[in-house]
Formats: structure tokens, C-alpha cells, sequence
């Protein structure tokens, strides 16, 4: 397995950790657990970790290969967020439930914004880290420093 690969799993579960952490707190993990027909927290835990490894595998593969700097993949995990915000609990999640999909904005989907948002900030971050990556402005060279 890539070391890209690796830090989508390693980053998808560090930020499904933190936005499983904030769903659990408001008692939302058994809705998930509703995704495979199973119910309460623990299970809700299982399927959402899965969910976080799956899209931080696809974060690997589709904004990996891009050299940028750790906060160049912090902005880049934030629009991620953003994006899985609408693709999972105002599309997917809906439809799976037999629900119409963009269920009205209310409290529950501010939130869920919110935590979609910490997940693809920790992503892009840990994903960064993992990677070696260096911040915007500096050298990944070092020799290029010895010359001065």
C-alpha cells in the first residue's frame, strides 16, 4: 500500500475521531448506525470510522499528488469537508434512508457542517504531516540553504 494511501487512512481516521466525537455528544451515531440497518452508538462508530477511512482514501487519490504545503492541504481539507457535507447528509444519507434528498437547513445540518469541516481540516493536516510536506515558503531543498 502507498504511503499516499497510508495517510488517507491515518488522516480519515484522525478526523473521523474528532467529528465522531462531536456527532456522539449529540447523540447522532445511531442515525448512522441506521445506514446498515444496525442501531446505537457502537455500531454508529463502526460506520462512521469506515465512512472516514473510505473518503480519506479518496482524498489520497484524488488531492495527493498535488506538492503543496501544510496549509495549502488545511484549505484543501476544508473544501473537502464542505463537499462530503453535501454529498453525504444532504444527498446520500437521505436517500439511503428513504428520505428526499436536501432535507431543509436547520440546527442539526449547521452542525453537521461544522463537523465535516473538522474532519477535512484534520485530514488535509495529518495527510500533510504524514507526507513529509513542508509549509508554503519554505525550502523542501536543504542544500539550498547550505549555499548562502
Amino acid at each position: 500500500m502507498g504511503a499516499k494511501i497510508i495517510a488517507g487512512i491515518v488522516g480519515g481516521i484522525a478526523g473521523g475521531i474528532v467529528f465522531g466525537a462531536m456527532m456522539h455528544a449529540m447523540g447522532m451515531l445511531g442515525m448512522v448506525a441506521g445506514l446498515v440497518d444496525a442501531e446505537g452508538a457502537g455500531a454508529g462508530w463502526a460506520v462512521h470510522l469506515v465512512i472516514s477511512v473510505a473518503i480519506g482514501i479518496g482524498y489520497a487519490l484524488t488531492l495527493g499528488a498535488l506538492r503543496s504545503g501544510v496549509g495549502a492541504h488545511a484549505g484543501l481539507g476544508l473544501v473537502y469537508g464542505a463537499i462530503w457535507w453535501v454529498l453525504g447528509p444532504l444527498l446520500l444519507m437521505p436517500l439511503m434512508m428513504g428520505m428526499g434528498p436536501f432535507p431543509s437547513i436547520g440546527e442539526d445540518q449547521i452542525m453537521s457542517l461544522v463537523g465535516h469541516l473538522a474532519y477535512g481540516l484534520v485530514l488535509g493536516l495529518v495527510f500533510a504531516g504524514l507526507q513529509g510536506r513542508v509549509p508554503v515558503g519554505t525550502s523542501q531543498d536543504s542544500s539550498v540553504l547550505s549555499d548562502r
